[in-house]
């Protein structure tokens, strides 16, 4: 067993004693889906002009085939391996195609990051009363070290407190989405006075009006007819191919103890992806008439605090620093992997650097939809061969790992494949054979095709007897390490204490309080002058709520972690 000890825990199967429940990955999912971007995305769909139909409908059905996605494609292979993408695709392509996947997820990373932190800035630029930032280009100085200041943040806190903001990014969730459904609320009489004449609307009928002529409109910014019901789903779908088809949530479903417990994926889909984009587009198309201006002249900063009052600061601050941070270590991380003979806090700055260069456009932000969705393009063929080869190799009779048996460092196959799916995916984008949105779908089925048959040309088809039997014994001896380890931890204990008890019941009670606020504001605002007191109680209150609820969440977590073991 000692001959594991010196190998990276990372590299290693995850343990049975380290496995979560789906209440873990409910919470996960649901502070990494509601998230700062929604606020874009929920505007961009206004702009793009889909239809109030489509959106309720499209964006349904296309979350639930995310869900299904992470479900019946990623889900199984991560419980089946215990192992992160990184970790099994070395084992199935070796070190070569994996430096050449870790220099895309550094790009695709530091992209994701950089449009975070630009979101971020826009609400520290208004509140210094900086213009909006509409051209792909910097037009104002001042901008500029905003976002310099906001990614030294960012990349300071990557450095060195990850873990604590992997914890902070938890107590996020319940409170993101309590305040995206309280700022469509707080919102939603401005559009309803401005269309109907009056502060509540009477009834499904009326939602639907106001939708249809002050939100989802079905014309586009330009004018033109808008998108339908495919494009709706396709995005819904498509959003997260990274971490779905692309098998990037490998990492994060390893460590559940069923592979059912990935339909809990639905609290980021069905609250972040599908109420808060929702909400988002209802409270841009509100602060744009409160405002007199267009919903495309808008940037977070200037939707967000009209929904929110200072609230709406900290939620675009917030939301988007902490989605900042975990992309800018996951690109720190891949950096690291491929210039290994320095650290992941030198990658770390280096690749931070870069990104706050980025950061200082805003086009990055604002091409968030397209940029997810061309993000995904480029690591779904990945997922594919791993996907071959762990699913559909053994039921052909091919055989699983053959490169790894056959001491390859450089697999052609798999190295061939992805390129050739890339060139075959953006070859049908530039001939616009079919929608951007479902471009992942024909490249997935495309790329599982060659790489099985270039596979059997190097050596899938032949049997390695002596190789599996080997690895048998490895996983074996693995598992027998890794109960002595269990033996060896310290036991856990809950934290039952009257304080953390009284800091979590004070939390809840500020969240409670927040959205009865939100809720006296729409349902008891019978004339215009009750509406704006009302708002500009909540703006009030819902701050102090929302100190309140930070203050006691994050003592009742930092309690916790002083008392989990004995």
């Amino acid at each position: 067993n000692k001959q594991f000890e010196s190998i990276d825990e990372e590299q290693l199967p995850v343990a049975k004693h380290r496995l979560h429940d789906w209440t873990h990955f409910a919470g996960l999912y649901a502070a990494e889906h509601v998230a700062a971007t929604e606020f874009v995305i929920g505007a961009t769909f206004v702009a793009l002009g889909a239809k109030t139909i489509d959106i309720i409908f499209g964006l349904l059905i296309g979350n639930i085939l995310a869900v299904l996605s992470w479900r019946f494609i990623t889900s199984p292979i991560a419980v089946d391996t215990r192992l992160s993408l990184y970790t099994y695709l070395n084992k199935i392509a070796g070190d070569s195609m994996t430096k050449l996947y870790n220099w895309a997820n550094v790009i695709i990373f530091s992209v994701i990051s950089a449009a975070m932190i630009t979101v971020s800035s826009t609400a520290v630029r208004f509140a210094f009363n900086i213009p909006a930032q509409l051209n792909w280009y910097p037009t104002n100085a001042w901008f500029i070290l905003i976002v310099i200041a906001v990614g030294i943040v960012v990349v300071s806190i990557a450095l060195y407190g990850f873990n604590a903001v992997s914890d902070f990014s938890s107590l996020c969730a319940p409170w993101l989405f309590v305040m995206f459904t309280s700022g469509a609320m707080v919102l939603l009489p401005a559009l309803s006075l401005d269309i109907l004449g009056k502060t509540l609307p009477a009834g499904l009928s009326d939602l639907m009006t106001l939708g249809d002529q002050s939100v989802w409109t079905g014309i586009n910014s330009e004018g033109n007819e808008g998108i339908g019901l495919v494009e709706v789903i396709g995005f819904g779908w498509a959003a997260n191919t990274i971490t779905h088809f692309g098998l990037v949530d490998m990492a994060l479903l390893r460590f559940a103890k069923k592979k059912n417990y990935a339909y809990a994926s639905s609290t980021g889909m069905m609250f972040g992806h599908y109420v808060a984009w929702i909400a988002a587009g209802i409270m841009g198309a509100g602060a744009a008439v409160i405002l007199g201006k267009s919903i495309v002249s808008l940037d977070p900063g200037d939707v967000a605090y009209y929904a929110l009052g200072l609230s709406g600061f900290v939620i675009v601050i917030v939301a988007g620093w902490t989605t900042a941070i975990t992309n800018l270590y996951r690109a720190g991380l891949a950096a690291q992997a491929i210039f290994y003979n320095h650290s992941r806090q030198k990658t770390t700055i280096i690749v931070g650097l870069v990104t706050v260069v980025i950061a200082c456009f805003p086009f990055v932000f604002s091409q968030i939809l397209p940029l997810l969705t061309y993000a995904g393009l480029l690591v779904v063929p990945v997922g594919a061969i791993v996907f071959a080869e762990h699913q559909i190799f053994p039921r052909i009779g091919y055989t699983r790992y053959w490169s790894f048996y056959r001491g390859l460092s450089f697999s052609m196959p798999a190295v061939a494949s992805w390129g050739l799916g890339l060139f075959f995916g953006f070859g049908l984008n530039a001939l616009d054979v079919i929608s951007f949105y479902y471009l992942f779908i024909p490249t997935w089925f495309f790329t599982i095709a060659v790489y099985t048959f270039l596979a059997s040309r190097y050596g899938a088809k032949k049997k390695y007897a002596a190789h599996e039997k080997e690895e048998e014994l490895r996983s074996l001896a693995i598992e027998s390490f890794q109960e002595q380890q269990e033996k060896e931890q310290r036991p856990l204990i809950k934290d039952i204490s009257l304080l953390s008890k009284g800091l979590k019941f004070l939390a809840i009670t500020a969240l409670i309080i927040t959205l009865g606020l939100a809720c006296n504001v729409l349902f008891g605002s019978d004339l215009e002058t009750d509406y704006i007191k009302n708002r500009d109680l909540f703006y009030d209150y819902g701050f102090i709520c929302t100190v309140i609820y930070f203050v006691s969440a994050y003592w009742a977590l930092k309690r916790g972690k002083q008392t989990t073991t004995i």
